[in-house]
C-alpha cells in the first residue's frame, strides 16, 4: 500500500461571514476544501449588550485538513486573511492528526503517481 502522508487539522474559528474570504485563501494556498461549523463565542472582546441583555456573538469553526508539507503555507493564508494578528478577529491552530480516512482520491493520486 502506497504511503500516505501525514496530515493535520487546521481549526479556525472567526466571526460569522468571515469564513468565506479565508476558505478562498485557503484553496489558493493548497487546501483542498473545508467543513464550516456555526457556534456561538464568549470570548473577552465580545462583551455586548442590548437592553442590558447579553448578546453572544455568531461565529464559524472552519476545518481543514492537509497534508503536512502544506500545513504552514495554508496557516499563514487563514491568517492573512482572516486578519488574525488583530485583536478580536479570532484564532485558528493546528492539531496533528494521528490517523485519517475518507482520503481515497489523494490515495488514488500518490499510486498513480509512483507508478
Amino acid at each position: 500500500m502506497t504511503n500516505i502522508p501525514k496530515h493535520n487539522l487546521i481549526v479556525t474559528i472567526v466571526k460569522k461571514g468571515c469564513c468565506e474570504c479565508i476558505i478562498k485563501a485557503t484553496k489558493e494556498a493548497g487546501a483542498e476544501g473545508a467543513t464550516i461549523i456555526p457556534a456561538r463565542g464568549a470570548g473577552i472582546h465580545e462583551q455586548k449588550k442590548l437592553l442590558n441583555i447579553p448578546i453572544e456573538p455568531e461565529k464559524e469553526i472552519i476545518f481543514t485538513i492537509i497534508q503536512e508539507h502544506k500545513t504552514e503555507a495554508v496557516m499563514e493564508a487563514i491568517i492573512e486573511a482572516g486578519k488574525l494578528n488583530k485583536p478580536g478577529t479570532g484564532i485558528a491552530f493546528i492539531l496533528e492528526l494521528k490517523n485519517v480516512a475518507g482520503i481515497v482520491h489523494l490515495v488514488k493520486a500518490l499510486e498513480q503517481a509512483e507508478k
